[in-house]
């Protein structure tokens, strides 16, 4: 993997908690894609969920699978960074994990929506909050079309989303506008290099 130079020079990073909000279709998940390609120290943090595993879905490395019982109990415990229900089933972030990952010096990358970002917030306020900004609401609409993996009533949904989300964005740290993704994938990794030797 490659290392930027400010890692190779300083020799010294610390462990962050960065969490990335967007649009769907903004291109969240490329950018987050490059910078665990771009850097030997970043980690993607894996969800907790009581839905079941799909076929090829592994406990651990796409999903924590939990029981209804045990995500009860992790939020008891206050276990969970943020958690939601969606479509009857519950999802959320396991912050043992997170915490272990960041006191070994990880960059870690939470991609989440706005509810759940203002969740960690809350309880880990020195995470550092990206938004990713498409160039506009047409663009993003072209974006879901093209990726043809919902229909004009899912798209429809997503773009009212989108509104809200966006309505969001001043509440965040750090704002990358995605029109070019090599561009918003070098800002990316600048930000995470200079907050890893801050």
């Amino acid at each position: 993997m490659i290392n930027s130079n400010l890692n190779t020079l300083t020799g010294v990073r610390h462990g962050n908690l960065f969490v990335i909000s967007g649009p769907s279709g903004a291109g969240k998940g490329t950018l987050v894609a490059r910078m665990t390609e771009t850097f030997d120290d970043v980690w993607r943090s894996i969800s907790a969920t009581t839905r079941p595993p799909r076929e090829g879905e592994n406990n651990g490395v796409h999903y924590y699978f939990l029981s209804d019982e045990e995500f009860s109990d992790l939020i008891a415990q206050d276990g969970l960074l943020e958690w939601a229900t969606v479509h009857g089933k519950r999802y959320g972030t396991p912050r043992t994990a997170i915490e272990e990952k960041i006191a070994s010096g990880k960059q870690v990358i939470l991609e989440i929506d706005p509810q759940g970002a203002f969740q960690v917030r809350e309880k880990f306020p020195e995470a550092i909050l990206i938004f990713i900004d498409p160039p506009s609401l047409e663009e993003l609409e072209k974006r879901l079309i093209h990726r043809g993996t919902e229909d004009a009533q899912q798209i429809r949904a997503r773009l009212d989303a989108a509104k809200v989300e966006l309505s969001q964005i001043n509440e965040y740290d750090i704002v990358v506008k995605n029109d070019d993704l090599d561009l918003a994938s070098k800002q990316l990794a600048d930000i995470i290099d200079f907050y890893a030797i801050s």
